[in-house]
């Protein structure tokens, strides 16, 4: 038997979420004596798949069907339930972007497998594992005890362990399911920057910077730092900013290791998707406002004043490492 995961692909290249995921199949297969292998679908370059043995994976099995270049929840759904019933796979496990979101549930009921969704730790013995509950409040253990099983983990969550190696790299032939989506186009966001579910710093701002003729401090502040840039809902919803940056418990959840909030008042709804964060640093002229009860450090005063200042302040410190 062997711990399958999933390696998501973006325009040719392997997803940062993989890795973590590569790592975390790799860890829970040392621990009970079996190997990690990952399922690519679409059209990707067999190096970039070797290169998940730094991460653990033993192999790799690739179908290059074009059929999966779009995605397709149900089509993927299928074949990961079949690549798994093929390769006698007991444990799938899935990063929760919004793909693995899509897909995991459907696994889980092809398979009928015991799901954990938004699991942060590795299984124990029992297949006890920890996962987050109630908008990251708190943390909940659940134990599967159906025959197959279906983890989807938190990004960021568990950290992705690079060591040595390579992973043999598999072709298979995996019949792709008649898909009822037609793409007519696809958009993706552009830059040197990490999306949003993968970033590890993430500059984030509200209704406080008064309209988005003013977001240039905002941008210069992640430029300087090479962070994502996000928002709050109102701001998405007033079109200030695209809503693929919305991040909450409605639009994205993110874990980065550093999430600045730049005017941003701190509804419980923005806090459901961001709480996670490693660190937050909350800066508002309010000192009442609720995100400093969440902030690991906090700044009390004019944005467009201290934020040109933060940028003046990171700039300097990477001129002094030069």
């Amino acid at each position: 038997m062997a711990i399958l995961f999933l390696v998501e692909i973006a325009e040719g290249k392997v997803k940062k979420a993989s890795f973590e995921a590569a790592s975390y199949a790799a860890k829970y297969a040392s621990q009970i004596g079996k190997e990690a292998v990952g399922l690519a679908l679409g059209t990707i370059d067999h190096a970039a798949l070797s290169a998940l043995g730094i991460y653990g994976a033993t192999k790799v099995l690739h179908s290059e069907n074009k059929a999966f270049d779009n995605f397709d929840a149900s089509a993927y759904a299928k074949a990961i339930a079949d690549v798994a019933t093929k390769v006698n796979a007991d444990t799938i496990v899935i990063s929760q972007t919004l793909t693995g979101k899509a897909v995991a549930p459907v696994v889980s009921a092809r398979l009928k497998a015991g799901i954990v969704s938004g699991a942060v730790g590795l299984p124990d013995a029992d297949f006890v594992v920890k996962k987050a509950a109630f908008s990251g409040k708190a943390f909940a253990y659940v134990k599967v005890e159906t025959a197959v099983k279906v983890v989807s983990l938190v990004p960021n969550s568990f950290g992705a362990a690079k060591g040595e190696g390579s992973a043999t790299v598999e072709d298979i032939q995996v019949e792709a399911a008649t898909s009822r989506i037609t793409v007519k186009e696809v958009t993706r966001q552009t830059g040197d920057v990490a999306p949003l579910p993968e970033a590890e710093l993430v500059v984030s701002a509200g209704r406080g910077m008064k309209g988005p003729e003013n977001w240039g401090i905002v941008e210069d502040l992640a430029n300087a730092l090479g962070a994502t840039t996000a928002c709050s809902r109102p701001v998405a919803d007033v079109h200030w900013r695209p809503h693929y940056e919305h991040v909450g418990q409605t639009g994205v959840a993110i874990r980065p290791n550093l999430y600045i909030a730049i005017g941003i008042s701190g509804a419980i709804q923005h806090l459901a998707g961001v709480n996670q964060s490693k660190c937050i640093v909350v800066i508002n002229k309010d000192p009442e406002a609720p995100f400093f009860k969440a902030a690991d450090y906090g700044i009390v005063g004019d944005l467009f004043e201290i934020v040109p200042k933060l940028t003046a302040a990171v700039k300097a410190l990477k001129a002094s490492q030069h």
